[in-house]
């Protein structure tokens, strides 16, 4: 289960999903243009060579830049290609690797708890440990839990899933699969062997017809 089943918890997640696939692509993208932008700086006689502006940027900015490329003209041309590839990669980790690492372990932990407590929900005894869980929740959460319930406190929902009543687990099971973002579906019993029951026109008959076959009393002539 990637996304809540409650409307605006997986409107918030989809969201939150888009924003970081905007955010990495927005800082590759800048990634790549500053990596391109530095091998050109890194072959001064291209540049020099290249008498037309520079697009997209001013006459300052194109003047400031040739001179930059006349300062790395004395350097090794490999060690500035290999800090130009290594900057690049610092431009896309460093942004993208400090959202990935307050977002990531969230998401990844919301998964594990909405599939685990979906699966819990659906037998009776994982309602019951969905029960508990609600109810070790801090205590206002749980006085919250306990006045959305009619007539219920804090204290009878304790006495109810001690005492195993269902109305009190289907109620705490569903607060705490709320919490979560997910639907409660209360677990369906399991139908038992349909048993027809028989007219009594057709037992009568049954009587009739084991009373008419029977074999009469032999009466013994001697006593």
């Amino acid at each position: 289960m990637w996304y809540a089943q409650n409307p605006a918890r997986r409107t918030h997640q989809l969201a939150g999903d888009a924003g970081v696939l905007l955010w990495t692509a927005l800082w590759a993208t800048a990634a790549v243009v500053a990596y391109r932008l530095a091998c050109l700086l890194a072959l001064p006689r291209a540049l020099q060579q290249h008498n037309a502006p520079l697009p997209l940027v001013g006459g300052r900015v194109d003047t400031a830049l040739r001179r930059v490329a006349g300062a790395v003209d004395a350097m090794d041309p490999v060690t500035v290609r290999t800090a130009v590839a290594v900057g690049a990669v610092a431009l896309f980790v460093v942004p993208v690797g400090l959202v990935l690492g307050a977002w990531l372990p969230r998401r990844l932990r919301w998964i594990r708890q909405a599939g685990a407590a979906r699966d819990l929900a659906a037998s009776d005894d994982g309602r019951e440990l969905l029960a508990l869980r609600s109810l070790l929740r801090p205590l206002h959460e749980v006085a919250v839990t306990a006045s959305e319930i009619p007539d219920a406190t804090p204290g009878s929902l304790a006495w109810g899933w001690r005492h195993g009543d269902p109305e009190t687990l289907d109620a705490l099971a569903a607060a705490e699969l709320e919490r979560l973002g997910l639907d409660f579906v209360p677990p369906q019993a399991v139908p038992g062997p349909l048993v027809h029951p028989v007219p009594a026109q057709a037992t009568e008959a049954v009587e009739v017809a084991g009373a008419a076959g029977a074999p009469e009393a032999v009466t013994d002539p001697i006593g």
